[in-house]
C-alpha cells in the first residue's frame, strides 16, 4: 500500500514536471490525486491546493490576567568533551517571578537521546522549580547541539533549553583507527 502511494506521488511529481498548461496532464494529475486519496482512505477527490481550504491557524494572543513567568538561572548548559556511551545530566532551575501559580505542560526534548524530568506540581508566586535532562551518547559521536521545548502557562508559552557536548567516539576495534 506505501509502496503504491509512492509510486503514486511519484507518477505526480513527473507529470508536473512536465508542464501543467497541457489539459491532458491536468486531468491525469486529477486522477492520479483521486487515486492517490482514495488508497490513503480519504473517499473523495484530494485538493491540489490544500492551503485554500484549510485556514492558516491565527497567532496565538496574551492571555490577559496575572500571569506565572519562569526565570531560568541559565537556559544553555554546555557538557564539554564526554566518552561515547557516557550518561550525562544537567538540572536547569528557575524561580516563578510572575503574579500566579506556574504549571510546566510539558518538556519535549528534540531527540530520543534526551529524556527530560520537570517539576509536576504547580509553582507558587516566589516559588522554584526545575527542568531536569538526561543526555544519553550512546552512538552520539561528534558536536551534539541538543534542545528541549518547555510548555507552560507562561507567556510566551514555549521556553527553549539548549545544551551541547563534544562526544569522544569509542575506539573502533583492537588494531583499527580511533575517531576522535
Amino acid at each position: 500500500m506505501k509502496i503504491a502511494s509512492s509510486l503514486l506521488a511519484f507518477a505526480l511529481v513527473a507529470t508536473l514536471s512536465i508542464g501543467c498548461k497541457d489539459r491532458a496532464a491536468e486531468k491525469r494529475i486529477a486522477e492520479l490525486e483521486s487515486r492517490l486519496s482514495q488508497m490513503e482512505g480519504n473517499k473523495g477527490t484530494a485538493n491540489a491546493n490544500p492551503a485554500a481550504t484549510t485556514p492558516a491557524p491565527a497567532p496565538e494572543e496574551k492571555p490577559e490576567g496575572p500571569l506565572p513567568v519562569a526565570q531560568f538561572a541559565s537556559v544553555e548548559h554546555d557538557f564539554g568533551t564526554i566518552n561515547e556511551g557516557q550518561k550525562v545530566k544537567h538540572v536547569y532551575k528557575f524561580k516563578n517571578t510572575g503574579e500566579a501559580p506556574l504549571i510546566i505542560q510539558s518538556a519535549q526534548p528534540s531527540c530520543g537521546c534526551t529524556a527530560p524530568n520537570w517539576s509536576r506540581e504547580p509553582i507558587p508566586v516566589g516559588g522554584e522549580g526545575f527542568v531536569e535532562a538526561e543526555f544519553d551518547s550512546q552512538g552520539k559521536p561528534g558536536v551534539q547541539n541538543k534542545t528541549i521545548a518547555v510548555t507552560a502557562n507562561t507567556w510566551p508559552k514555549t521556553t527553549t533549553l539548549r545544551f551541547k557536548a563534544m562526544v569522544t567516539a569509542k575506539p573502533t576495534g583492537e588494531n583499527g583507527p580511533t575517531a576522535k
